[in-house]
């Protein structure tokens, strides 16, 4: 259920409110708009049906929220979220451009990359440091050490950081390390670890799973955003499908549904998407046309001797020449680089 306040709805009668709607053992959520202040009430509805919620004061009416997604949904926010990390706004009318390496592998290669694509035009440096990886035997990333080579990184180039977290247990190192928590799409669906990322205020990027539906991918975000975590972002990433020509499909659909259903910033990543380098380009531009409001995408300065995903990766360069290019793409719809 969602509570919409009156205007002139005072704090104390706001508080009120709150207090309850925690004495009948809910939880709940203010969402301040430019026109109407709503509080999102969190818990079994049932409990809601024989409570004169519209005597209140200050309570203007209460309605059901019908997806089954609830702080999700645009019925709880109309206008978009826009996160601000580290200065970098994601959700406004400037494109938050993410770029770096697929795995991080030496401090002076990850270092350099992060200054060539800051000068390209990048915002957030992206670089795994934990690798969740189908072999066993494949290299699953430098952990610990990783992540300082991330934060030498920023400290020279002022690049905030996006990295992304397997275990529950890493969560104050990530806190203290990273400055987006990314949600890989192999754990969509752990929603021990959603939970864990969703008890604090940092800004959090969630992958969609490979075989998952738009309803199981936001009710994945709904996880987060019920922990009481706002800075939540929607990452398309490619689904499973019967094509073999390239690694996944990038859904360019899910693009404008889920801007549609969810008030979240929607990113792609068009890198894991394909699983190719030369299509990179072609659905990082597809994704701006079709209202993406940010990229992720894999930079490497020698893909061929990249210890992780180097077919996928573009050379600095040709991301120096696609940022010019998503510059007149991004103007054309609207929006900025």
């Amino acid at each position: 259920m969602i509570i919409v306040l009156k205007p002139e709805a005072s704090e104390s009668e706001v508080d009120h409110i709150i207090d309850r709607l925690r004495d009948l053992g809910l939880k709940s959520q203010i969402s301040t708009g430019q026109e109407r202040t709503i509080i999102g009430v969190i818990g079994d509805d049932r409990i809601l049906h024989n409570q004169p919620l519209t005597a209140l004061p200050g309570v203007e009416s209460v309605l059901p929220i019908l997806a089954p997604w609830k702080l999700v949904s645009r019925e709880f926010k109309k206008e978009g979220t826009i996160i601000d990390v580290g200065g970098v706004k994601i959700g406004g009318q400037k494109l938050a451009i993410m770029a770096g390496p697929c795995a991080v592998e030496r401090l002076e290669l990850t270092v350099g990359i992060a200054h060539e694509v800051k000068a390209s035009g990048a915002a957030i440096l992206r670089g795994g440091a934990y690798k969740p990886r189908t072999s066993p035997y494949s290299f699953q990333g430098l952990g610990r050490e990783g992540l300082d080579y991330l934060v030498e990184a920023k400290k020279q180039t002022g690049l905030p950081v996006v990295s992304e977290i397997l275990d529950t247990r890493d969560i104050e190192l990530f806190l203290e390390k990273a400055d987006i928590i990314q949600i890989g799409a192999r754990n969509m669906q752990n929603f021990e670890l959603l939970k864990e990322v969703g008890a604090y205020d940092k800004p959090v990027l969630l992958k969609r799973g490979l075989s998952a539906t738009i309803k199981e991918f936001l009710l994945s975000a709904e996880y987060i955003m019920s922990r009481g975590n706002r800075n939540v972002m929607l990452c398309e990433r490619g689904i499973r499908t019967f094509e073999t020509q390239y690694r996944n499909t990038l859904d360019l659909a899910a693009i404008p549904t889920l801007k549609e259903l969810s008030h979240l910033p929607v990113i792609v990543d068009p890198s894991h998407a394909t699983g190719k380098w030369d299509l990179v380009a072609p659905m990082s531009k597809a994704a701006v046309a079709a209202g993406a409001d940010g990229l992720l995408i894999e930079v490497h300065s020698n893909p061929e001797c990249a210890l992780c995903d180097g077919e996928e990766s573009i050379k600095p360069s040709k991301f120096k020449a696609l940022m010019r290019d998503l510059g007149l793409i991004a103007k054309a719809v609207g929006r900025e680089i």
